[in-house]
């Protein structure tokens, strides 16, 4: 083999890598449970190891501490306790592709780095190894996590909650001879925190020292910061679901059969859900977000997750005519194709290509028509200054590309 031949065949054999991992991903249905499932395993597994390397066996003796009201955990364990627990509860979160668990799992890695950091052994390097890899992870995957959640939310307001009681009750009961009258157990530091926290204030509880009252401080602003947050993140992603099926629902109510279904908010799906109804074609829409600019009340659109089948089955994809996947992601659409074809319906398959690389693995998941109107430009270009002739059944023919010899019938 000539050394100067090996450049020429490095980018054919990262071709083939690629497309055999394309394939792979197709078969093993990854859209499902990538890259979500194995990043809240990372996350779960580091809170883990977290709590085991601080505490090991001698949580139990805590626990029955805790269970006598006589609990003599030291203050430097807390940051590893609040870490660890919070990185179980975020990784379950993950689940759900939410933002804002992805938002803070990225806050947890970073504390849990920075804290393995400040302290490190020898026997401490791989864990600042394995949370430096859970980070790049989690940032290379932020795509992937673009969801509003409710139950992610939800579950973030309750951990954040949970926390700042802990952190507000055991506070207070480390430093219970700055008070007057003295705190000198659980349940009235907990009372305390409680009343504290919801800046109700009886005053029959009073910080004396300066320790005392800068924590006391801290907790009135964490309490409003922390209330306030978790109001916002429960209460406005189910605000926002509740008014979208509103604003889907408004008007006269769209007869989902024998119609087109038109996936996607780019250019080319937005002109094509144009011209169809130009000509008296019923038409619904899916989009992953309410567009900003609004639309006329007579459009039917369903809002969501176009590779989920619920979302495809409220669209009424199993009884439309045809399917046309117009999605800026070329893998998008051959996710949205494979699940329009788990339905079992009669809808023809139209799927857009973007790039022309990916041209041959969209063919994998075989759609009735391939449309790839951005390939063909660099062509034609090339044809008309050359001075070829360029014919109409030539541009239908590289526009539209049929990758079934039967059509399926409707």
């Amino acid at each position: 083999m000539q050394p100067s031949s090996i450049p020429n065949r490095i980018p054919s054999l990262i071709r083939r890598i690629r497309a055999r991992f394309q394939r792979t991903y197709y078969f093993l249905r990854g859209s499902y449970w990538l890259p979500h499932v194995p990043l809240s395993l990372l996350l779960c597994l580091g809170g883990w190891w977290i709590l085991d390397n601080k505490f090991g066996s001698s949580w139990q003796i805590y626990v029955h501490q805790l269970a006598q009201g006589q609990f003599n955990l030291p203050p430097r364990l807390f940051p590893s306790l609040f870490i660890g627990g919070g990185m179980f509860v975020m990784g379950l979160a993950l689940l759900w592709r939410s933002r804002l668990a992805w938002t803070m799992a990225i806050l947890l890695v970073s504390l849990g780095l920075v804290n393995t950091l400040l302290i490190v052994q020898a026997h401490e390097e791989a864990m600042l190894g394995y949370f430096a890899f859970a980070l790049l992870l989690l940032i290379w995957n932020y795509r992937h996590f673009s969801r509003s959640s409710v139950a992610a939310s939800t579950l973030f307001a309750v951990t954040s909650v949970v926390m700042l009681l802990t952190y507000a009750t055991f506070g207070a009961y480390y430093l219970g001879q700055g008070f007057q009258p003295h705190i000198t157990d659980l349940p009235t530091a907990l009372y305390y925190a409680m009343v504290t926290m919801s800046t109700v204030g009886y005053g029959d509880i009073t910080p004396h020292t300066l320790k005392a009252r800068m924590f006391t401080i801290s907790v009135i602003v964490l309490g409003v910061a922390v209330f306030a947050t978790s109001l916002t993140a429960v209460i406005g992603p189910l605000v926002g679901q509740n008014l979208q099926r509103i604003l889907n629902r408004k008007g006269t109510p769209m007869h989902r059969e024998k119609h087109f279904v038109v996936i996607g908010n780019t250019p080319l799906a937005v002109n094509t859900w144009r011209e169809l109804a130009r000509r008296g074609r019923h038409v619904t829409r899916i989009v992953r977000e309410q567009p900003e600019e609004g639309l006329p009340k007579d459009v039917d659109m369903v809002v969501g997750d176009p590779s989920m089948l619920d979302v495809l089955r409220e669209a009424g994809a199993h009884r439309a005519e045809a399917v046309l996947a117009m999605l800026a992601d070329d893998s998008e659409n051959a996710f949205t194709i494979l699940a329009v074809k788990e339905l079992n319906g009669v809808a023809r398959t139209v799927a857009a290509v973007n790039d022309a690389r990916h041209l041959s693995r969209v063919k994998l998941v075989q759609p009735d028509v391939v449309i790839a109107p951005q390939v063909l430009g660099g062509e034609l270009t090339a044809m008309l200054l050359s001075g070829e002739q360029v014919t109409p059944e030539f541009v239908m023919e590289r526009v539209f590309q049929n990758t079934q010899t039967t059509p399926k019938n409707s």
